[in-house]
């Protein structure tokens, strides 16, 4: 039933040799890893308004698209440098591969660090701002706000966990509606604009700044806007997941990213400023455009809304394809957990993608579905990421010094001083609003990665064998080493056991039986005497029901006195119960031996089950 209802909800197992019938060509793998570059483009020209209005009032419409065109020259290089990244590195990992190889293992842990945490932060930021706009729309949800982001969440997991493919199909389809709609409201926008069918409304002026207060709001105000590069790195992170061939496919959907996002935003930027929108608390900016060219309560401005909803929703698919990727790469360099390298039934990394779903959740409970709180969190990893990345590009040209490498060197070199610039701006302007904890989790994740790649070097040098010669000298004579079965009464499962034993061909062995009373222990001893058997009986009286206790310091004491190459085994009988309502009725103490015995260095532990 459970493996059925799984089959349901999740789809039919693939074999491997189906994997490349999961992977992403150009058309689909666009939805897939440019929905959170191209969702952006919605809110990031608010978001510089925000900086510029309140302190430059109507001055704010001339530095507003020279801010919007030095972000998207920013795109542009960073583009040309995941570009490279993907020649580069075909394997995928983006910041992490770069700066690991490059810098080291500390900057590539902090990239993928950042990388992770950015990741977990795009699902639960995305999901709370699709709910803030289903709440917006029916103000009697809002303290269902929190759970309305949880479901989003839940649908995105569920579609990936179907596979790359079903989820690409799921997905796909809105982010390309969205890039239509606003290209339909640029177009429409512009053309109603010069036939002067359109007049901006007289807005107040607010009192200007000059001087050096003007050059630190645009600086603030870049960074604000910066957040239209979320999700840059994505392609390059995921370059495995595409068709054959992979790097020309991963470059073709950066550059229809990149295209996407630099029309879409200019577009709508150059809207916002001809039509002169200011951003408020009741309505976006995009809302009040839309409303000023389809007019509001149309059907198309009604469309825009509701698109408008959908790719935030979605824009937390693009953590989905790549953050289960990247930890998938840590895992197999030994700083995650190795779990996170298997493929699930649908050939997806299905423990990353469920590591992303509780993340993403816990945080949406934590903040109470509330997207402003999240935000400041936000872009100071992201922007860790970019910089380490453009840092490490430039690292390596300048070492391997191939062909043509001073232009790319000389990319990379601008990537890092104005992404270097930006992550100072950032970090300084909303360190007290959040950024702190984003740091502060970024360094805690690095220890933990170093302490899991600390313990399986120390567990691989434990298991590894020099040579043929050392491993015979490991090799032990089991048939010689001693053998105790614990008995407490002749019954079916420990003659089932007794018989494993003597089928084993162990010849040392010890029946130990532990009793309160020794006219009980002595009846035992003269049953299996009985049996004919060549087994030693040994038993021990305790008054004090600590039978456990008993047998676990007798082992204790006879693994102490084991001889070179000798070993211990102990081989218990465990009733496997298949009713899963009479399980409670039984104490399960051979379970709690076998977890005290596996601490236990030069004892081994079989355990013969007897099904009842």
């Amino acid at each position: 039933m459970k493996k059925k209802l799984k089959q349901v909800l999740i789809g039919t197992p693939l074999a491997d040799s189906e994997l490349g019938n999961e992977k992403f060509n150009v058309l689909w793998g666009i939805p897939v890893f440019a929905s959170d570059a191209i969702s952006s483009v919605s809110y990031a020209g608010e978001e510089i308004l925000l900086v510029l209005i309140p302190v430059l009032g109507m001055l704010s419409y001339r530095y507003f698209l020279p801010i919007v065109a030095a972000i998207i020259g920013l795109l542009l290089i960073l583009v040309f440098c995941y570009r490279q990244t993907i020649d580069a590195y075909p394997q995928g990992g983006g910041a992490y591969i770069v700066a690991h190889e490059n810098l080291g293992q500390t900057p590539g842990l902090v990239a993928g660090g950042a990388l992770i945490i950015g990741y977990i932060l795009t699902v639960a930021v995305s999901a709370c701002a699709g709910a803030a706009a289903i709440t917006s729309a029916f103000p009697a949800l809002l303290r269902y706000k929190a759970i309305l982001a949880f479901l989003i969440i839940c649908l995105l997991t569920w579609g990936n966990l179907r596979g790359l493919r079903e989820s690409a199909v799921m997905f796909g389809v809105p982010t390309y509606i969205f890039i239509l709609t606003m290209i339909a409201l640029i177009v429409t926008g512009l053309v109603k604009y010069s036939l002067g069918l359109y007049s901006p409304a007289e807005q107040a002026v607010v009192v200007q700044q000059t001087g050096e207060m003007l050059v630190f709001v645009l600086l603030r105000a870049f960074a604000s806007g910066c957040t239209a590069l979320t999700g840059v790195e994505a392609v390059s992170n995921g370059v495995p997941n595409f068709k054959d061939p992979a790097q020309k496919h991963a470059k073709m959907v950066l550059y229809a990213m990149a295209g996407f996002v630099a029309l879409v935003f200019f577009g709508v930027s150059a809207l916002i400023n001809l039509y002169q929108i200011q951003p408020n608390e009741e309505a976006t900016a995009v809302s009040q455009l839309a409303g000023a060219v389809f007019g509001h309560g149309s059907a198309m401005y009604f469309v825009v809304q509701i698109m408008t909803v959908v790719i935030l929703a979605l824009a937390a698919n693009t953590a989905y394809a790549g953050m289960p990727l990247l930890m998938a790469l840590m895992a197999e360099d030994g700083f995650l957990p190795r779990q996170l390298v298997a493929r699930g039934t649908r050939l997806n990394y299905s423990n990353g993608i469920l590591l992303l779903f509780f993340s993403a959740s816990i945080l949406v409970f934590a903040f109470n579905g509330d997207q402003h709180l999240l935000l400041p969190l936000y872009a100071s990893g992201v922007f860790i990421s970019f910089l380490l990345s453009q840092y490490g590009m430039l690292v390596h040209w300048v070492k391997e010094k191939s062909p043509g490498w001073q232009f790319k060197a000389v990319i990379n070199g601008l990537g890092t001083i104005v992404t270097g610039i930006t992550l100072v701006v950032i970090v300084i302007m909303k360190f007290l609003s959040g950024a702190w904890v984003t740091l502060l989790c970024i360094i805690g994740l690095v220890f933990l990665m170093r302490a899991i790649k600390k313990h399986y070097d120390a567990v691989s040098a434990d298991l590894r064998i020099e040579s043929v010669e050392a491993a015979k000298d490991v090799i032990r004579n089991v048939a010689s080493g001693k053998v105790i079965l614990p008995v407490q009464s002749l019954n079916r499962s420990f003659l089932k056991t007794l018989d494993c034993a003597l089928s084993c061909g162990f010849q040392n062995i010890e029946l130990y039986h532990i009793s309160d009373n020794e006219e009980r222990a002595l009846a035992l001893k003269a049953q299996i005497e009985q049996l004919g058997i060549h087994a030693d009986f040994r038993y021990e009286i305790t008054p004090y029901r600590n039978m456990n206790e008993v047998l676990l310091r007798h082992i204790e004491d006879e693994a102490e006195h084991l001889g070179s190459h000798r070993s211990l085994i102990v081989m218990m009988g465990m009733l496997v119960v298949t009713n899963p309502a009479e399980k409670p009725l039984h104490n399960q103490t051979t379970q709690r031996l076998m977890r005290k015995l596996e601490t236990y260095r030069n004892v081994s532990v079989f355990t013969v089950p007897y099904l009842i």
